[in-house]
């Protein structure tokens, strides 16, 4: 591991180009809160050492030659033309979130102290919390949807009145020109608030949130500069023409929305409302986190079931069953806040027909049922689907690989984002302008009519589906009688909005990849009924928006690999039970097949960024390896009595930054075996330091300062820096008694424990740090997030990924 790789950020850009500095905990995000070793860089690649009391050892980490660290050195100040990269490769510069209550006795005093009504008020307020999750979630949505109606609609009226115009005349490149400026203009402002002011706003957040709920801190991905980056990006992604949804982003805005509410205050603002204090761990802020996510699908497809299912199917690692009822009762009330404020924006206020962002229209069953003859063709869909999700992942793989190579300067990644709004507004006029698809004009079915050179009452059915947001068009596809689109037409169609589709997605624009996949899969599906129609000659089952359907459906499900949850959400979205077993023999179908060629996208792109993302099971063929082979050694431990110099210089030593340290019984002798006590987290430590909780010179019998759980909560989440702490070197030779801060039972296992076994209990409890033990209960090793998620199972069996030291 001497020739390391430098790696990007979610954005494409490295973290250290921001000009606003990470806060405590985040400048150096590392894996398990702990700098580069959090607890270990490659385990079993030194000899354990056993020193008296205050280290067993010094970790290990990764080494970095000195050609390497210059080059660091200068990609951090300027810009390298190339930044290799190395799928084979796990980041250190994740943090891990703790999803264990540390039970120390600040903690267990403080829930002895809740009494029967104590607890009803908790329990209220997560309700409380919920409920306010769901009513800013469904505002967050109306804003969106009005704000792209408004800016879209006066976009299209000013090309199409150009178009009409230039039609008579002459000149239509005039109108192309301007469509294509329209765009970039549009989505250049965009993508520089993205590039520039929030990398991680970025695409629609889903495999981000992912991270997260699995336990993996991705630096500013709940902050609210996110959020109002995230919302703004959209709108103006979506506005700009790109090939994209703002459904998407929505989960990770609930996801935002959630995080910033339940800790009852804002980090960035800088303002604390004294409320919901009890909430401040990482434990009860995944839990509200889930519960906005789950928000964020409902108030997008108006499916509350089915926000609950994507949270449990797609979004959370660790699932409380008692959290079912609270995250559906927060997606119910976001659809409800959606759909009335629609409604009265649209001036029905008492009809509540807006259930959410996209409503694709009810499926009358009557007339459009399914016989026995058809689900052998809906399986054949889902294959369809699953090659077509393939094909559409593998090249977006590489898309992203070159992009972390090559595009990684935001002024790049801005004008990438320009061209590609440009290239969509081309591509989209030449085929309205080449099309001969003519359709009769029958009322208002069409939003923007385009008739171009179509006889008068005729529309250029081409322009349908270009010439409007995606929702619309894949309304229109659903929706539309039989012979409103030439099939000539939907093969272009698809075959360009495919490529156009995955050239969007991972630009540094805020945009989702749910609608487009659809309109794809819903374009090549209503082609497959017309064909089918066709063939059976105009058989009455053979309807060309049933298959849209079915398409969509196997297009999406071959691109992100949802079975569960996105069953539901078209279920809901369409008002249509009947459909429900086509639609999942489909997107079961293109799952199995998808996953036979690559990797669901959200997977591909955690796995792009290296991110130590932890999966339900560990590899099947891991039980050979046991703890001892996998675990970080040798530790740093502290002694329960321990001088306060001590600390401050392993807190302060930047070449191994660890986060947790197992604690041992403080003992004169130093041949005594030094039994485990405890763990102490490094956040910890910096708070004691900070409230200076320690005794003069070693005199146990001085009272200390009374800390309270509270003193650790107003600190959390951004811990001070060890830099900000001042110790005088008076304070340095004080003692610091540990024992009532401690978490005394930390979880552990023997030497001799299987890798399932240990990556089992590691991922149902949501650890951070796992202490490995001898017989004598004696520290060998500890193993963290990285240490489990450097095993995956490869084309050639188990394998072992390198550690990239950034």
């Amino acid at each position: 591991m001497a020739n390391v790789a430098k790696k990007v950020s979610w954005s494409g850009r490295d973290r250290d180009e921001e000009d606003e500095p990470p806060a405590a905990g985040e400048a150096t995000p590392l894996l398990n809160g702990a700098g580069p070793g959090a607890a270990g860089g490659p385990p079993h690649s030194r000899p354990i050492t056993h020193l008296p009391f205050l280290r067993l050892g010094k970790l290990s980490s990764v080494d970095l030659d000195d050609d390497v660290r210059e080059l660091e050195t200068e990609a951090t100040n300027q810009f390298p033309s190339e930044i290799p990269h190395n799928e084979k490769l796990l980041s250190l510069k994740y943090e891990s979130l703790d999803y264990d209550n540390c039970e120390n006795q600040l903690f267990l005093e403080e829930e002895r102290r809740i009494n029967h009504t104590a607890f009803r008020t908790v329990e209220i307020k997560r309700w409380v919390i919920c409920a306010m999750i769901g009513i800013l979630t469904g505002l967050v949505a109306c804003f969106i949807d009005i704000v792209v109606e408004k800016l879209a609609g006066l976009k299209f009226r000013v090309v199409k009145d150009n178009i009409d115009k230039f039609t008579e005349k002459g000149g239509l490149s005039f109108s192309l020109l301007l469509w294509a400026i329209l765009n970039s203009s549009v989505v250049m402002v965009g993508s520089v608030i993205v590039a520039f002011i929030e990398p991680v706003a970025a695409g629609s957040g889903i495999p981000q949130i992912k991270c997260y709920l699995n336990g993996v801190k991705v630096p500013h991905v709940v902050r609210l500069k996110t959020l109002v980056i995230k919302v703004c990006g959209v709108i103006l992604s979506v506005v700009g023409g790109l090939a994209v949804g703002k459904e998407g982003p929505m989960i990770h805005s609930g996801a935002v929305i959630a995080a910033g509410i339940s800790q009852g205050r804002s980090t960035s603002l800088k303002r604390d409302f004294k409320i919901f204090e009890y909430f401040r761990r990482d434990t009860e802020k995944r839990d509200f986190v889930s519960a906005g996510a789950a928000a964020g699908v409902s108030a997008a497809f108006g499916a509350p079931v089915g926000g609950v299912l994507f949270s449990l199917e797609e979004g959370a690692s660790f699932w409380n069953q008692f959290l079912t009822w609270r995250i559906f009762f927060a997606s119910m009330i976001s659809t409800f806040t959606l759909n009335s404020i629609l409604s009265f924006y649209h001036g029905n206020p008492w009809d509540l027909s807006s259930p959410g962002l996209i409503n694709f229209g009810r499926f009358d069953s009557e007339k459009l049922g399914y016989t026995f003859q058809e689900i052998p063709i809906f399986i054949v869909m889902g294959v369809v689907g699953g090659i077509l999700g393939a094909i559409f992942n593998a090249l977006n793989y590489w898309l992203t690989m070159f992009r972390i190579r090559y595009i990684h300067r935001p002024c790049l990644q801005v004008i990438e984002a320009m061209l590609v709004a440009a290239v969509t507004a081309a591509v989209g006029f030449v085929m309205i302008y080449c099309s001969s698809d003519c359709q009769p004009l029958q009322g208002d079915s069409v939003a923007y009519p385009l008739q171009l050179f179509c006889a008068d009452g005729e529309y250029n059915s081409m322009a349908t589906a270009f010439f409007n947001t995606p929702e619309k068009s894949v309304v229109s596809l659903f929706h539309n009688p039989p012979g409103s689109y030439n099939p000539m037409t939907l093969g272009m169609f698809t075959l360009m909005y495919f490529f156009l589709a995955c050239w969007t997605y991972g630009l540094t624009v805020s945009a989702g990849v749910f609608i487009p996949s659809l309109l794809i899969g819903a374009a090549w599906g209503r082609l497959f009924g017309i064909s089918l129609a066709y063939l059976t000659s105009g058989a009455i089952w053979a309807d060309p928006g049933k298959y849209a359907l079915m398409g969509a459906a196997a297009q999406l499900g071959g691109i992100v690999r949802m079975t569960l949850s996105l069953t539901v959400i078209m279920m809901e979205a369409t008002g249509n039970v009947t459909y429900g077993f086509p639609i999942m023999l489909a997107l079961m179908t293109a799952k199995i097949v998808g996953d036979y060629f690559v990797e669901g996208l959200y997977d591909m792109h955690i796995q792009l960024q290296s991110v130590p993302f932890l999966h339900w099971e560990a590899p099947v063929t891991s039980h050979s390896l046991t703890a001892r082979e996998v675990m970080s050694a040798p530790v740093t431990c502290l002694r329960r009595i321990e001088k306060v110099g001590t600390v401050v210089d392993i807190l302060s030593d930047t070449s191994s930054n660890h986060n947790g340290f197992p604690v041992v019984e403080s003992s004169p002798d130093p041949t005594q075996v030094a039994g485990l006590r405890g763990l102490i987290l490094r956040s910890q430590l910096i708070v004691l330091l900070k409230h200076k909780v320690f005794v003069e010179r070693a005199n146990l019998t001085l009272v200390q300062r009374r800390l309270k759980l509270k003193d650790f909560r107003d600190a959390y989440p951004r811990f001070p820096p060890i830099q900000s702490i001042h110790v005088s070197q008076d304070e340095r030779e004080c003692m610091m008694d540990l024992t009532e801060f401690m978490n005394p039972s930390p979880y552990t296992v023997p030497q001799e424990a299987s890798l399932p076994r240990v990556f089992k209990l590691f991922r149902a409890l949501g650890l951070r740090h796992l202490v490995v033990v001898d017989n004598h209960n004696e520290v060998v090793g500890l193993v963290t997030r990285k240490d489990l998620a450097r095993y995956r199972l490869g084309k050639e069996g188990l394998e072992e990924l390198s550690l990239a030291q950034t």
